[in-house]
């Protein structure tokens, strides 16, 4: 039997934002064959995901600041010739659990803006370069609050519709070009926690609710079909296989792995 081709094999992936998901991601676009370029903020996250990523080449790179993503992006090229695959894992600290009368009009905008400035960037940096080969693939990430209702996450919820809607209307103008997207729409990662702006979140949302954040967490856990929340490899080996040809078709959509808290 000859030897299965990964699904990346020798891809050249970007992913902006070196958190839990984006880490999660890197080291498994690096296990599937992809060449990864890590793009994030802070010196320490991107050194220590590089040492799980064979190959991984790092930049300090601020994914609001439009020349850095573009001097960044024109560099991968530089280094390779093309980008493939790129990733947008970039989160911002948001508040959750203020009720809309207490709410200030900045908390609400926060992470709108921020996550819709983001990810027009560092889509507008790659997929110039897709352009030129007719073909790509970017990845957004979004939320359940997006398809929910309820107090005390207005923004939030907001923010991730607007990454839905973004995505879906850039799959129909980068489609003439060769170019997929896809948004992931993940529901609370556990592991992720402990090395993200979640975990702040959560710990806010446990303190109104006189709880823990595992008692939050088991509570999110409890509303899901399957009983239980996604892992983040249940999100990265997602992401492979949706930048992956294996997926050619698929674009315009959501991944939904909430586990059965949304229904599609």
């Amino acid at each position: 039997m000859g030897t299965m081709v990964k699904l990346l094999q020798d891809k050249v992936a970007v992913v902006f934002g070196i958190g839990a998901v984006g880490g999660a991601v890197a080291r498994v676009f690096a296990s599937e064959g992809a060449r990864v370029f890590l793009a994030g903020r802070s010196e320490t996250r991107l050194a220590a995901v590089a040492i799980e990523v064979p190959g991984a080449v790092t930049a300090q790179v601020d994914a609001f600041d439009r020349d850095a993503v573009f001097a960044h992006a024109d560099e991968v090229v530089a280094a390779t010739g093309r980008i493939d695959v790129a990733i947008n894992t970039v989160g911002v600290l948001h508040d959750q659990g203020t009720a809309f009368s207490d709410l200030t009009l900045e908390q609400y905008l926060l992470p709108i803006d921020a996550h819709t400035r983001t990810n027009f960037i560092t889509a507008q940096a790659v997929s110039r370069h897709m352009m030129e080969r007719r073909s790509g693939v970017v990845l957004t990430m979004s939320a359940p609050g997006a398809r929910l209702s309820g107090p005390g996450f207005l923004g939030h919820g907001v923010a991730n519709a607007a990454v839905e809607a973004f995505s879906r209307i850039l799959a129909g103008e980068l489609g003439p070009s060769g170019i997929r997207v896809v948004c992931i729409r993940p529901h609370a990662i556990p592991e992720a926690v402990s090395i993200s702006h979640t975990g702040a979140v959560f710990a806010r949302v446990a303190g109104e609710q006189g709880t823990t954040v595992d008692g939050v967490l088991d509570g999110f856990a409890g509303g899901t079909l399957l009983g239980r929340l996604p892992t983040l490899a249940d999100v990265a080996n997602y992401a492979a296989f949706a930048a992956s040809d294996r997926a050619s078709a698929m674009t315009g959509t959501i991944g939904n792995l909430t586990a059965g808290l949304i229904v599609d």
